[in-house]
């Protein structure tokens, strides 16, 4: 089967490993879009150095796909319109992702949607399917990877995911057109198995692993892989991060990441085991890990709040809000940790991006 396919400069991109933040939903006090913020927001991203952004994930809330706000396809307009407006600027490619949920209906109707706004592949949830076997989900996984190149995505239950064995993951890696895989289970075992069944599966050259581990990015990133398979030892490593925790102080995530790959930690167990701990304790306050993740979204627009760069934590829930002693964990992991903030790069550019 010919499968449509990503540019080879993005694939280039992709594969060599890069920060890719969740794109928040910018509401203003009204909750309805805040373009001008939303706009802002993006900017900030691609400056910082992101290699992509997701967009109409979690984070930007599923919600906005509901008849009463019906702002899925407003916001690809706008990542859109700042891709094209980047690129021409800079000459960098950038991986263009879109969230892809649902169904199969839906999930092909969404898939169609992101490549007529030039979306590269999507992050395919398959949060719609509980209590199936592994075939009908690889059969809609197959699907929708006719339409457009195809993320992998292994989210952990705690916000709506379902586990996957090792059999799913070697059969997913298979598909032609399945380019990358985003490990978000937050646990280690299930981790495991995605690299496994990638391994087993014969391409493991093809696919790029992304971190969607928020409790453990550092780590994951260092880590490499040496998995048998056969009579050989296939070696993999996790490339980069597609993040939500990355959707804040993402100027220096990018220069974890690059100080990652120029080999930085290589020497030095300690600090690496330091700074790890370092950005999971921040995690656990953005996300408010204390209440079963039930402040995640919030905690991360108000970090981008005290920045400038949201007007407010609003969000198109009405009952979401910040969780008891939430506010009290972002304030002591700021104070704890200010070599992890990118507060400074963010004021002196912030005016320029909400121009």
């Amino acid at each position: 089967m010919k499968y449509p396919e990503l540019p080879d400069n993005v694939l280039d991109v992709l594969k060599k490993g890069t920060v890719i933040p969740a794109l928040p939903l910018a509401l203003n006090q009204n909750r309805q879009l805040d373009e001008r913020r939303q706009r802002a927001l993006i900017r900030y991203y691609l400056d910082s150095g992101a290699g992509g952004i997701a967009v109409a994930v979690h984070t930007t809330q599923f919600e906005i796909r509901l008849p009463e706000f019906n702002l899925l396809e407003p916001v690809l307009k706008i990542a859109e319109e700042e891709f094209d407006s980047f690129t021409k600027s800079s000459q960098k490619p950038i991986v263009r992702i879109a969230g892809d949920i649902g169904k199969t209906e839906q999930a092909v109707k969404e898939a169609k949607l992101a490549l007529s706004y030039h979306f590269h592949a999507v992050l395919l949830s398959l949060s719609a399917f509980e209590n199936v076997s592994n075939q009908e989900i690889l059969d809609h996984c197959k699907t929708v990877a006719e339409i457009i190149p195809v993320i992998g995505f292994y989210l952990q239950p705690a916000v709506g995911g379902r586990k996957l064995d090792v059999d799913f993951w070697r059969e997913l890696a298979k598909i032609g057109n399945v380019i990358a895989i985003k490990i978000a289970p937050f646990n280690r075992y299930q981790t495991l198995d995605v690299v496994r069944g990638v391994a087993e599966s014969g391409r493991a050259e093809e696919i790029a692993l992304y971190t969607g581990n928020d409790d453990n990015i550092l780590v994951d990133l260092l880590t490499e892989y040496s998995i048998k398979v056969g009579d050989k030892i296939i070696k993999k490593r996790i490339a980069g991060g597609l993040l939500g925790h990355w959707a804040v102080w993402t100027k220096s995530a990018v220069k974890l990441l690059n100080d990652i790959q120029n080999g930085v930690f290589d020497n030095n167990t300690q600090k690496a085991l330091k700074q790890a701990i370092e950005i999971t304790e921040s995690n656990a306050a953005f996300f408010d890990s204390a209440n079963n993740f039930a402040g995640c979204i919030t905690g991360l627009h108000e970090v981008l709040r005290r920045q400038g760069l949201l007007e407010g934590i609003w969000t198109l829930n009405e009952n979401e809000t910040l969780s008891p002693g939430q506010k009290e964990e972002i304030d002591r992991v700021y104070v704890a940790y200010p070599h992890l903030n990118d507060d400074t790069f963010v004021a002196d550019n912030l005016d320029k991006w909400l121009s």
